[in-house]
């Protein structure tokens, strides 16, 4: 590989998220590297951490949805030439779309190399297809491997790489069983965590894809098998989502269990919420492509229960088969969580999916193409 390589990273924003995360970690791991690192969004709060990493910014807002947005592919095409770039990796469809059209316009012999990552299980249509157009296409799971290939029969085989999202184990460290300190930090997020009840734990945005009311009814079967149980919902109470929370908490009105559950905004505590809980769910209604939330708890010591379709299935396979229930089967739910609560399963010692090998092997795929 090359001395020092220019990477350029397309998503719409550095606001929160997955796909955001992914993009600080690797432009950490190329300026650690020795290389240059050029993140092109509309910006966002993520940005200062960006920079703090040795990593550039440049400011164009390639992921609004609009015609006039066509409008950014001649400056991100005199971008690419003037800063010599070697490599553009598009995270996200919109800016694919932009980045695709402005290497168009470059002579063959001096443009850059072009990849892609496939974060999520889009609807297959032309507009999704761009995703697969990389000369190495990166999958975040194996689920997201096979959608491609189901999807887009035409993508060359031997350009997909799979390269499964990691997490730092030091920033995820395991816990003892029972972690006081830790729950008592959370019963002075809400007044329902205090105690020592098992503590259910869900988190993610206030969103009715994240499976929310299934935790609800899982909890309140709990109650009702005479479980004294709790259960947590972190990133449920967002702006704008008032509506969703109201609907939320009447339905755990109904379910008798509205003074055992926690609505509360994000915590950037996440790793210690693992550690106050007792068992973890991951109940997305939709399947997500890798399901980081699995490998996140399971490195601080907690069982994890959730529907078996996905990366989350394709996770709890391998890492922790107790925990993959049939999708929406809630009477397996439940007995599932019985189980874990009362016979808590052997848990993987070592977290194979770390950041580090994603990091690596990303910055592998950019050597596969340069050398």
């Amino acid at each position: 590989m090359p001395t020092r390589l220019t990477v350029v990273q397309l998503l719409p924003a550095l606001e929160s998220g997955g796909v955001e995360r992914s993009t600080l970690e690797i432009a950490q791991a190329l300026a650690a590297a020795g290389h240059r690192a050029i993140v092109v969004s509309a910006g966002g709060r993520l940005v200062p951490r960006l920079l703090a990493s040795g990593a550039e910014h440049v400011a164009l807002d390639i992921g609004h949805k609009s015609l006039l947005t066509l409008r950014h592919v001649r400056t991100l095409r005199a971008l690419l030439q003037r800063e010599g770039v070697d490599i553009v990796h598009a995270r996200s469809r919109l800016p694919a779309w932009i980045g695709r059209l402005a290497l168009r316009g470059l002579p063959a012999a001096s443009r850059p190399h072009w990849v892609t990552t496939v974060h999520g299980l889009n609807s297959p249509s032309r507009y999704s297809a761009v995703m697969a157009s990389g000369e190495r296409v990166v999958c975040v799971s194996d689920s997201v491997r096979d959608h491609v290939l189901r999807h887009y029969p035409g993508t060359p085989r031997e350009r997909l790489r799979v390269i499964p999202r990691g997490i730092d184990p030091a920033a995820f460290p395991r816990a003892p069983s029972v972690d006081a300190p830790a729950r008592a930090w959370a019963a002075t997020q809400h007044p329902a965590l205090a105690g020592d009840a098992p503590l259910l734990l869900l988190p993610g945005r206030g969103t009715r894809l994240k499976g929310h009311g299934d935790a609800l009814a899982l909890i309140a079967g709990l109650v009702a098998a005479g479980h004294d149980t709790r259960l947590w919902l972190p990133g449920a109470r967002e702006p704008g989502r008032e509506a969703y929370i109201a609907e939320l908490e009447a339905e755990a009105a109904r379910l008798g269990v509205a003074d055992r559950v926690a609505f509360t905004p994000p915590t950037d505590a996440i790793a210690r919420a693992y550690a106050a809980s007792t068992l973890v769910l991951q109940l997305s209604r939709k399947p997500e492509a890798f399901g980081r939330t699995v490998i996140e708890a399971l490195a601080v010591g907690r069982p994890v229960l959730g529907w078996a379709h996905g990366g989350v299935g394709e996770l709890l396979s391998t890492l922790q088969p107790e925990g993959a229930v049939a999708p929406f089967d809630q009477a397996e739910l439940l007995t599932r969580a019985r189980c874990l609560l009362t016979q808590p399963p052997t848990l993987p010692v070592t977290m194979p999916h770390t950041l580090l090998a994603m990091q690596e092997a990303t910055l592998a795929v950019y050597a596969e193409l340069v050398d």
